[in-house]
């Protein structure tokens, strides 16, 4: 059992199946389709990420390193959630950018439902984790590989 211990940005609990990326998730690319258009499942747009394009993205740990792209990525991230489309958790292995925690932090304080942050994981984390796998999410900021 592999665990990993990150800084809390909104705290929670959940168990979901991983979703990796080892680039960077261009927050309105991946999630366009599923604001504009209906896709319930949030299945990624983004055609520059090869490890999430045409994957589903709702209810999904999404691990990642970052989020890039416009200024826009925060309220994407609230507007997901609040259309119930969104990951089940964001677990990033580096420290999270202002815009994607604007987003998560909205979207707990704003929505009825969490949306667990985790960063500052490691590069280790996503060399570790692999998509399929069932992680857990402690309210402390540990991530259990089960």
């Amino acid at each position: 059992m592999k665990q990993f211990e990150g800084r809390v940005i909104v705290p929670g609990t959940c168990q979901a199946e991983a979703l990796v990326s080892h680039g960077g998730l261009n927050t309105l690319a991946s999630f366009q389709k599923a604001l504009q258009f209906g896709d319930k499942k949030a299945t990624c747009g983004d055609q520059n990420n090869p490890d999430l394009y045409g994957k589903e993205m709702a209810g999904k740990a999404l691990c990642l390193p970052q989020t890039i792209g416009s200024t826009t990525g925060g309220m994407v991230l609230f507007c997901a959630n609040a259309m119930g489309r969104n990951p089940a958790c964001l677990l990033f292995s580096k420290p999270i950018d202002s815009l994607a925690a604007a987003g998560a932090i909205l979207s707990d304080v704003w929505t009825a439902s969490s949306m667990p942050t985790i960063d500052s994981l490691g590069d280790d984390f996503l060399d570790a984790v692999q998509t399929g796998e069932m992680l857990k999410i402690d309210e402390d900021g540990t991530v259990t590989v089960l």
